[in-house]
This record gives structure tokens, C-alpha cells and sequence, in this order.
């Protein structure tokens, strides 16, 4: 594949998940500039600047660089192939993050497994501008929402669904060593 090709590509991937040049710049990380000449075949990326092109788009590498990035309508995964993801500090709290359905290219869930060990440091309450569903798979937690005065005590098979910007803080149950949950959250945020 030639360099001209993977600037279609870039842009037809792009165009697929309806995501403008800013968008893109934005969560890839680059200037919109520089996308922009990208696509327009005006500047030649690294495989670094590819990489992180790819990432931002949701599709592995190799999506990039084929001829035919084609998005599937579906996408089969499993637990054990989920892909670890850092966010929020959030091996410090005991927590493990695991990205569900991450290679599925415009996706408006975003489906992934957190699992809870022991921590000394508790994490602080964080609110997102997303909906969000939380079933617990196994163990049990308390579940802080609002705020520190609001805790819920939730066991294996019980639910929470929060709206957007509700402060929430997941903690690992005093008697508990091991807890996971399954979080899906929304990409967009919804209309009022």
C-alpha cells in the first residue's frame, strides 16, 4: 500500500465514524493541521504518528495501512481478549481496566470490565458527561453516588445506571478481595 492510499484510508475511516478533522486531531492528539495534510497527502506520518492515528480511530494499525478498511456491522470478542487500558491512575486504587468490543470502528457503547482488588488509597468521586450502566459480575462493593454521604452496599447480580455528570466512586467492600463488574458507557453525550 502507498502513502496516497493510507491517506484515503485515514480519511475514509474517519468519514465512516463521522468524526470531523478537528475531532480527529483532537483524540489522536495532533494539530488539525496536520490531519488535514495527512488526508490531503500533503505530509507523510511516522508509523508513531500512524499508530496513534489508528488509535484515536478505534481500528487496529493494519486497518490503516489495507486497502479496503471496510467497518464490519459486528464484532465477536471474549472476556480473556478484552485489551488493558489505563485510566484515572487507576492501577493506584486496585483497579483493572479491560476494553470490550475495542476493534469495532464507530461504536456508541463503550463496553469494558473493571475488576477491584484491596487498595489503601480510595479513589475520588468522578463524574463524566456520559450515561453509564454497571452490572457486578461477581463480589461486592459499595457504590458512592452523589457523594460521599450516598453509599449503596452492592452485591453480585444487582445493577446501577447512572445519567450524565453524577459524581460516583466504586469501592471494593470491606469483606470482599476480588470484585468485577461489567461498565458500558455511552460515546455521546445525550440530548436533554
Amino acid at each position: 500500500m502507498d502513502l496516497l492510499e493510507i491517506s484515503q484510508a485515514i480519511r475514509k475511516l474517519r468519514q465512516q465514524q463521522n468524526l470531523t478533522v478537528e475531532q480527529l486531531a483532537k483524540k489522536s492528539g495532533f494539530s488539525k493541521g496536520f490531519i488535514s495534510q495527512v488526508e490531503n497527502f500533503r505530509l507523510t506520518p511516522s508509523l508513531k504518528a500512524l499508530n496513534a492515528i489508528s488509535q484515536a480511530l478505534g481500528v487496529p494499525l493494519a486497518a490503516v495501512l489495507t486497502r479496503d478498511p471496510e467497518v464490519p456491522d459486528y464484532t465477536i470478542g471474549s472476556v480473556e481478549q478484552g485489551e488493558e487500558i489505563f485510566r484515572n491512575d487507576n492501577k493506584r486504587y486496585g483497579m483493572r481496566y479491560l476494553a470490550l468490543a475495542y476493534e469495532q470502528v464507530g461504536r456508541e457503547l463503550e463496553p469494558f470490565i473493571v475488576e477491584y482488588r484491596s487498595s489503601s488509597e480510595e479513589r475520588p468521586m468522578l463524574m463524566h458527561d456520559t450515561e453509564e450502566f454497571y452490572l457486578l459480575l461477581s463480589g461486592s462493593v459499595e457504590f458512592f453516588i452523589g457523594g460521599e454521604e450516598d453509599r449503596q452496599a452492592i452485591s453480585a447480580g444487582q445493577t446501577v445506571y447512572l445519567k450524565a455528570n453524577v459524581p460516583h466512586r466504586v469501592k471494593l467492600a470491606k469483606d470482599c478481595q476480588f470484585a468485577r463488574a461489567l461498565v458500558v458507557y455511552s460515546q455521546k453525550t445525550p440530548k436533554k
